[in-house]
């Protein structure tokens, strides 16, 4: 028994060490992608630079660790943020077709961010409006599960997420239609569709704590989510508290979700698929399930991040690539899908 117990032990390790390798590989790649001219031979000279103290190319270094390197770290955090989010969410409502989406978190968010460009407040300003926005619009949906308690409290806590991230929308909509066509209007609708351009190592540190404030309790609490998955009569039978769980578990993930969000911009889908690809990957124990999502949710974003940056003349925003995958994906779902949470 203690055998099997070690060997388990020294497979996962091992599998962590790929995972750990693939992501730094696929990090490093990511790095050497880009209209700029600058590629494998020219970050290991970078590297090589740093580590010996000779001179180097200003230029090239100011390529790699002021742009990309900001953009390649914001790529990782919020790919296994929200892939985080996610398995979170499709978990505790058993249900593997629900995404952050379902609470109006990314709606909240885009509300606040909207309307600081509205108002042409600075991007710092519009970084906070834009995580406050999210946190407003699920304690909404939390105020309405609140006073509705003749139903079943996760059926109520959708329907009022999807009322709240409809009533958003249209005030989203109201200010695109008022905002300055030229100016504006451009600036929201780019922000909407998602992406890491320009994303800076200042947005990377001021999203970093409440990514870690709101992944920190996802993992402590991964065992009683396996729990949660049973069922609120069978949790509560097994001595959880499942009113209280489900308000930390769903906290987290929306502040994740926000602090996100905020700096990226709208990034769909990887909520949705990853953690079910995830799941068939490892099965639906949380225990596992988790770190395969956000590792599969960096390794997703990034890929999808040079996609952006190479494809077209242009850079391509990530909402679009994402839905492109994401959309194809969601109705194999619902065709092939199973009933009940399995």
């Amino acid at each position: 028994m203690t055998k099997q117990i070690v060997l388990r032990r020294g497979w996962v390790g091992a599998r962590s060490l790929v995972a750990i390798a693939g992501l730094l590989s696929l990090s490093a790649l990511s790095m050497t992608v880009g209209k700029f001219d600058a590629g494998l031979s020219d970050l290991i000279g970078q590297i090589w630079a740093m580590v010996g103290g000779t001179p180097s190319d200003e230029t090239v270094a100011t390529v790699f660790w002021n742009i990309r390197l900001p953009r390649v770290l914001a790529g990782l955090a919020v790919g296994a943020a929200l892939a985080a989010a996610g398995a979170t969410y499709q978990g505790l409502f058993r249900n593997p077709l629900v995404s952050p989406d379902i609470l109006g978190v990314s709606a909240g968010a885009s509300f606040g961010a909207v309307v600081g460009i509205f108002l042409s407040l600075p991007v710092g300003v519009i970084q906070l409006m834009s995580f406050v926005g999210g946190l407003i619009a699920v304690l909404s949906v939390y105020a309405v599960a609140t006073v509705i308690r003749n139903r079943d409290p996760v059926l109520v806590l959708v329907l009022a997420g999807i009322a709240v991230g409809a009533h958003v929308g249209a005030g989203i909509s109201l200010i695109k239609i008022l905002a300055d066509p030229y100016d504006q209007l451009p600036a929201i609708t780019h922000w909407l569709l998602g992406s890491l351009a320009s994303v800076t190592s200042g947005d990377v540190v001021s999203i970093l704590p409440a990514l870690v404030v709101g992944i920190i309790p996802l993992f402590l609490l991964r065992w009683r989510m396996n729990v949660m998955t049973l069922g609120e009569e069978e949790a509560r039978a097994l001595g959880i508290d499942t009113g209280r769980l489900r308000v930390v578990l769903v906290l987290a993930a929306t502040l994740i979700t926000s602090a996100s969000v905020s700096v990226t911009g709208i990034i769909g889908w990887i909520g949705l698929v990853i953690p079910h690809v995830a799941r068939l990957l490892v099965g639906p124990d949380f225990v596992r399930l988790l770190p395969v999502s956000m590792a599969l949710g960096a390794a997703y974003l990034l890929v999808a991040d040079m996609l952006a940056r190479s494809i077209a003349m242009i850079e391509v925003p990530l909402g679009i690539l994402t839905a492109t995958v994401g959309a194809p994906f969601f109705l194999w779902l619902l065709a092939s899908g199973r009933k009940g949470w399995q």
